[in-house]
């Protein structure tokens, strides 16, 4: 996946100085960072293997039968379209 993040040229500049220390190019440091920040291996799969979305909620299928997931259409302002 590819992901840009707009940051400020101090975090930029501190990043590649974090990154140049260790050795390692800033966009492969700055992956390593995101992944230790979602507490997964580098080398971990996305999800278990053989789990498909479907099974994971199967496990939680019915148990919010009773609630509303609509949402209200109105932004809470008046809109002038002419």
């Amino acid at each position: 996946m590819t992901i840009t993040v707009d940051i400020k040229p101090e975090v930029a500049a501190e990043l590649a100085r974090q990154a140049a220390s260790r050795g390692r190019p800033v966009e492969a440091y700055a992956a390593s960072l995101l992944e230790e920040a979602v507490q997964l291996p580098a080398d971990a799969p996305p999800h278990p293997p053989g789990r498909s979305l479907r099974d994971v909620f199967d496990a939680v299928r019915g148990l919010a039968d009773d609630a509303d997931f609509s949402r209200n259409p109105s932004t809470g302002r008046t809109i002038d379209v002419s």
